[in-house]
């Protein structure tokens, strides 16, 4: 089983779900490693987080494919963090917000900034 911090990361990372059909294919292949290596492409997550994602595929769990849906499921399963992220976006610390959420979770930086992002569009924070 993956360490929560990587799970974490899987659930909150977009994968396009192009990527996700062909990783859930070649994973009933019995190929592993390519299927963690096709959700590493493009999607931003790490060798951890893309086992993870592979995981929660395996469990018929789809992974997000936008920001907003990623956004979704940090709410649902880190209400706490949301809540200390958006604190931080109404005193106008964004970096912060940033900051936080990659200490917590295996998110890369872009990956971050974008859900950041939707959550400073959904809450009408500057």
């Amino acid at each position: 089983m993956s360490t929560s911090k990587a799970r974490i990361t899987a659930l909150i990372t977009p994968v396009d779900q192009h990527a996700q059909d062909e990783a859930g294919a070649l994973a009933q292949e019995g190929r592993t490693s390519k299927a963690v290596a096709r959700l590493r492409k493009g999607s931003g997550l790490g060798l951890h987080p893309a086992s993870a994602a592979l995981e929660l595929l395996g469990e018929g769990r789809p992974l997000p494919t936008s920001y907003e849906q990623a956004l979704a499921a940090l709410q649902d399963e880190c209400p706490d963090l949301v809540g200390e992220m958006t604190v931080l976006l109404h005193s106008g610390d964004r970096n912060g917000a940033i900051k936080l959420l990659r200490e917590r979770t295996d998110m890369d930086l872009a990956g971050g900034y974008h859900l950041v992002e939707a959550l400073t569009a959904r809450s009408g924070s500057a």
